[in-house]
C-alpha cells in the first residue's frame, strides 16, 4: 500500500525520487551550506519524534551587537503524506538565508503518524517556538514570514490565518504569508473530479469528515485583519487546481486584506529552478514593500 501511495504521489508531482530515497532507514541530512551560513539541525519544538526544526543562520549572524534579522518559517509539501524538510532547502531555504533571513525549516507529523488536524497543530506550535526563541536567534518578532508549497502552502496559510476559535493551537503572528500553490479547500480534494489520494489519506472516512475538512481549510478563516498574502500558482496545475489560488486571493481582497496572486502561465505543480529564481525576486520585492526587509 505504501509503495502504491508513493507511486500516486510521484505521478501527481507531490514527491520526487529524492524525497522517497530520504524517507526510509537513514536520517535525511541538511544541504551543503554557502560560506558563513550555519545550522542548528533537528531541534525539537514539540514532544513528537517528527516535530523538529532546522535553524539556518545567515553569514555574519551574531546574537549580539547587530540589528535583528527577519525570519521565515519554511514548511515542506508532500500532500501531508510525504516529503521532508531537507527536500525543500535548495528552493525555499537557501534563497532566504542568502538575503539575511534566519530560517526555521519545519518537520511535522505526516498522515502515517497522525491524520488531520495534527499537521496544522504542529506547524502552529513551530510558529510559537520561533517566536519564543526569536531573541536568542536575533530575529525581529515583527518580521517573521511563513512560506511553503502545495501542502506546505496550505499549512503556511493556516499559520497565518488560523484564529483562536478554531482550537487548533495558539494563533501565530506573522508579517506575511508566501503561498506556493497551496490547497485552500481541503474538502474539494476529498470528492468529485478533484479528489486526491493524499487528501483522503490525511482526512480519512469518519464521522464529521467534511466538517473537519472545513476546519483545516484556509478558506474557512478569511476575515478582516489578516497578514499580507502572496499566492503563486500555475494556471495548468494538475494537482491543486488554479482556482484554489484565485478564490482565496479574491476572498481575502473582498474582506479588505492585502493579497496578491502571481499567475505562472503554463505552470504546473512545481516550477523549474530558473523560474523559482525569478519568482524569488518578486517575493523579495513584495516583502520589501511591506517593510519585512530593508
Amino acid at each position: 500500500m505504501r509503495t502504491a501511495l508513493a507511486a500516486i504521489l510521484l505521478n501527481a508531482g507531490l514527491l520526487h525520487v529524492g524525497m522517497l530515497a530520504a524517507q526510509p532507514q537513514q536520517q535525511p541530512q541538511p544541504p551543503a551550506l554557502p560560506p558563513g551560513v550555519t545550522v542548528e539541525a533537528n531541534v525539537s519544538y514539540a514532544e513528537y519524534p517528527e516535530t523538529k526544526i532546522d535553524v539556518f543562520k545567515p553569514a555574519g549572524w551574531s546574537a549580539k551587537g547587530q540589528p535583528r534579522h527577519p525570519g521565515v518559517l519554511v514548511i515542506h509539501g508532500g500532500g501531508w503524506t510525504g516529503g521532508t524538510k531537507e527536500s525543500v532547502a535548495p528552493r525555499f531555504v537557501l534563497p532566504y538565508v542568502e538575503k539575511g533571513f534566519v530560517v526555521a525549516n519545519v518537520e511535522y507529523r505526516l498522515a502515517r503518524a497522525a491524520t488531520a488536524p495534527a499537521a496544522v497543530q504542529d506547524v502552529l506550535g513551530a510558529a510559537q517556538w520561533f517566536q519564543k526563541n526569536a531573541k536568542r536567534l536575533n530575529v525581529d518578532k515583527k518580521k517573521i514570514v511563513v512560506t511553503g508549497g502545495s501542502a506546505g502552502g496550505h499549512l503556511a496559510l493556516m499559520v497565518g490565518m488560523t484564529p483562536k476559535k478554531a482550537k487548533l493551537g495558539k494563533p501565530a503572528k506573522v508579517a506575511a504569508v508566501i503561498n506556493f500553490y497551496g490547497i485552500t479547500d481541503v474538502g474539494d480534494q476529498l470528492q468529485g473530479p478533484n479528489m486526491r489520494p493524499y487528501a483522503v489519506a490525511w482526512v480519512p472516512e469518519q464521522d464529521g469528515r467534511f466538517a473537519l475538512a472545513d476546519r483545516v481549510s484556509p478558506k474557512t478563516y478569511v476575515r478582516r485583519g489578516l497578514p499580507p498574502v502572496l499566492t503563486i500558482h500555475g494556471d495548468q496545475d494538475p494537482t491543486v487546481p488554479y482556482e484554489h489560488g484565485t478564490k482565496i486571493t479574491k476572498a481575502l481582497r473582498d474582506m479588505g486584506n492585502d493579497a496578491e496572486l502571481i499567475t505562472v502561465q503554463g505552470g504546473r505543480h512545481g516550477f523549474p529552478m530558473e523560474k523559482m529564481k525569478e519568482l524569488q525576486e518578486q517575493i523579495f520585492a513584495f516583502l520589501q514593500q511591506r517593510g519585512v526587509m530593508p
